[in-house]
């Protein structure tokens, strides 16, 4: 890891608020090309206008989430939004499980509701599955990521950062060790700076998701949760 430009390239340029405007979308973008972050991930409702800044930088895809950020939705609505959300000009897909039917064991209803995503995301875009880590076990991260591979996604996510807690080196340790060395792991939430990005590679991670990317490659840092 010796320049800012390798650094840049793990990285997915976030902004997830609720309240952002289309100005500050059309700012992602624009920091991303300046970059050349992996991706900016964004909100269903601006992929047009992420995808419509980054059309001709192949090399810098639109990143969006689904069932976010709870995980509640169902299959088929998971399955629908990522259609449509690559219909918009997604090339990759961050999805959330049923994290209560993870819980209550319904490992069945995990798998459906993973590969519902990934079958519809085939050949068209990655897809993220999203554990929400804070929130598990150490068995049910262990499951969860299981079934993420069993279901053919191309990378296991550790959180939304709208939950009580973000990514931590021990639970991307533990990621990389249940999918093997051929699925991407990717930490998002509350990395914040180069330090702690560093550490999140060095575990196995292969994506960092994160709204403090300039921050990051440049050796700052930031307060965001995301």
């Amino acid at each position: 890891m010796n320049s800012n430009l390798d650094l840049a390239s793990y990285i997915d340029h976030t902004l997830l608020k609720p309240e952002v405007t289309k100005d500050q979308i059309e700012t992602l973008a624009e920091e991303a090309k300046e970059y050349s972050f992996a991706s900016v991930c964004v909100n269903p409702a601006w992929i047009e206008t992420a995808y419509s800044i980054l059309k001709d930088t192949p090399n810098v895809k639109v990143c969006t989430v689904i069932g976010f950020p709870l995980g509640s939705s169902t299959p088929e609505t998971k399955a629908f939004e990522t259609k449509d959300a690559i219909e918009k000009g997604a090339g990759e897909v961050d999805m959330v499980i049923n994290i209560g039917a993870l819980k209550a064991g319904d490992d069945e209803h995990v798998l459906r509701d993973i590969k519902a995503v990934v079958d519809s995301a085939s050949g068209k875009a990655l897809t993220k599955v999203i554990i929400e880590t804070a929130l598990l076990t150490e068995e049910e991260k262990v499951r969860a990521c299981e079934l993420s591979v069993k279901a053919g996604a191309d990378y296991v996510k550790t959180s939304t950062g709208f939950s009580s807690g973000g990514a931590t080196v021990e639970d991307i340790a533990l990621m990389r060790k249940t999918v093997g060395p051929d699925i991407g792991v990717k930490a998002s939430g509350g990395v914040r700076d180069r330090a702690a990005t560093l550490e999140m590679i060095d575990a196995g991670a292969t994506r960092i998701g994160a709204s403090a990317g300039i921050a990051i490659v440049t050796g700052g840092t930031s307060d965001s949760d995301y």
